[in-house]
């Protein structure tokens, strides 16, 4: 069993910490990682892109090929986008709804939000918003984690969320404690979408 994911977004989302919690999950579990090169993370505004392998077997090569992603997991719709080549045809889209405009000639967000709605599996919320509702702004890339949680299929909801702890310990209780509500926001905002259909 394996699954691939293509994370992305502009750097300063948080885009690191989430691949750091989905590693320690799969550590947790005994499972296999590769991970490839994070591009982007040295300019903030800058786009953010990384393959993450995870398997319980043995993994060849730390690249994704084009149409076998399991998930893009994005926190910037156009970036989420930006990787469909890679997506597999039953895989899923998980991201952010809202754009981060840090180009000039950035796209026409009714467009974007067509060309997203258009994709046969797609989960698009708006983290920023949840965040900032529930008192919780600097979480919003865990709310898009606990969102794609159940996707996930090689990993449990219940070991991400106890990686979030984990990671998040040094910061502190309230920081672990935002985080652990921020992941199960964005876990309980999918099971009321009843997806189960697709």
């Amino acid at each position: 069993m394996k699954t691939d994911i293509i994370l992305s977004g502009v750097g300063g989302q948080g885009i690191l910490s989430v691949a750091t919690i989905i590693g320690e999950a799969a550590t947790r579990m005994g499972l296999t990682l590769k991970q490839a090169e994070v591009h982007g993370m040295s300019q903030r505004g800058g786009d953010v892109q990384s393959n993450l392998r995870l398997s319980d077997g043995c993994i060849a090569s730390d690249l994704i090929p084009l149409g076998t992603a399991d998930m893009i997991l994005s926190l910037e719709p156009m970036e989420a986008l930006r990787y469909l080549p890679y997506l597999a045809t039953d895989g899923w889209i998980i991201t952010s709804s809202v754009p981060f405009k840090n180009i000039p000639n950035y796209p026409d967000e009714t467009e974007l939000a067509a060309e997203l709605g258009a994709q046969p599996r797609v989960v698009a919320l708006d983290v920023e918003a949840l965040a900032r509702d529930n008192h919780i702004p600097r979480s919003a890339n865990v709310i898009l984690l606990g969102a794609a949680s159940d996707f996930l299929k090689i990993l449990d909801a219940s070991t991400l969320r106890e990686s979030v702890g984990c990671i998040f310990a040094s910061k502190g209780e309230a920081v672990v404690e935002a985080n652990l509500r921020a992941f199960d926001i964005g876990y309980d905002y999918v099971k009321q979408l009843n997806l189960n259909a697709l």
